[in-house]
């Protein structure tokens, strides 16, 4: 009878919460490469609805260039991501500590200074587009002095975040400070928690704004008009949902310092690129909110072209 004997250990030596965290920051980067391709797929189809568009519409360029931006500085984000995968897993897979310990003792590095800062300036692109978006949709009545109050608030905020988004990407990238020191842990979740801040404000208002004009309007509207502006799906993209729910799940694990962190940050940071990207789809292809389309003048338009095509009654 054959002596049983335990399979052999070939793992790390270190503790079994290191290694959870060192999965936890795999699963991010993976999660951030499948987020990047199915946003180079979102920018694709942009960029070919407003090229096409660019000499009908005037305002299409500024978008296409905003669009273009956003995916550069994504594109840096993603391969950065990638290079630091290959400077913690394989060229120092060695280093005292394992991975996990290099990482955090060379924020330093060319390659970490960019993650912070691509990483912020996404974050605040994208939290200017949904600002910019609550200010069209609370305009489309035709209050413009309502959308700058409306806006006035989340716009301060704005503001705010970029302060400590930039004191937070300063102070991470100090030599012998990490995105997990204490200092800039406490600049990041209080930079969090104004981003998202605006962003369930946003939400709140453009949900709030779509459901008022669906329960005020929805009867008087043609139903393909109805679809368009006030469907279900309407009020999920222009509202960008999608990046609140996963910001809050990061923002508490975050705060609370568990690993698990690294995952809904992956899906925060491309939820949020993933609705800017579907906002700005809408946009091209006509069906987004503009600040004319609930004037008193284009819903005559509006209900005067559907009474047009109806079929006449034979009767």
């Amino acid at each position: 009878m054959a002596n049983s004997t335990s399979t052999p250990y070939y793992g790390p030596d270190e503790d079994a919460a290191t290694i959870f965290v060192e999965r936890t920051f795999l699963a991010g980067d993976f999660i951030c490469g499948l987020g990047y391709g199915i946003q180079l797929v979102l920018y694709a189809a942009c960029a070919r609805y407003l090229w096409s568009q660019r000499h009908a519409r005037r305002h299409v360029l500024i978008i296409l260039v905003y669009t273009t931006v956003v995916f550069f500085v994504e594109t840096i984000f993603v391969g950065v991501q990638t290079r630091t995968v290959q400077l913690v897993y394989i060229d120092n897979r060695n280093y005292p500590g394992g991975p996990w310990t290099y990482f955090l003792s060379s924020q330093s590095l060319a390659v970490d200074v960019m993650f912070y800062a691509t990483l912020f300036v996404i974050t605040f692109m994208s939290d200017a587009l949904v600002l910019w978006r609550c200010w069209v949709i609370w305009k489309a009545p035709g209050d413009g002095w309502v959308a700058y109050l409306v806006i006035s608030v989340p716009f301060l905020m704005l503001i705010a975040s970029f302060v400590m988004g930039t004191l937070w990407t300063l102070q991470s990238s100090q030599p012998g400070l990490s995105f997990y020191s204490a200092l800039p842990q406490a600049y990041g979740v209080s930079y969090y928690a104004i981003s998202l801040s605006i962003n369930v404000i946003l939400t709140i208002l453009i949900v709030g704004r779509l459901l008022q004009y669906r329960a005020s309007i929805m009867a008087s509207l043609p139903a393909a008009h109805a679809k368009h502006y006030l469907s279900l799906a309407t009020v999920l993209v222009e509202s960008a949902a999608l990046y609140s729910v996963f910001a809050v799940c990061f923002l508490v694990t975050y705060a609370v310092d568990n690993a698990i962190n690294q995952i809904f940050l992956g899906l925060a940071q491309a939820a949020q690129q993933i609705s800017a990207y579907l906002i700005i789809y809408r946009l091209a292809d006509g069906k987004a909110w503009k600040t004319t389309t609930l004037t008193r003048e284009m819903l005559s338009r509006i209900v005067f072209d559907a009474d047009a095509h109806k079929p006449e009654d034979n009767a």
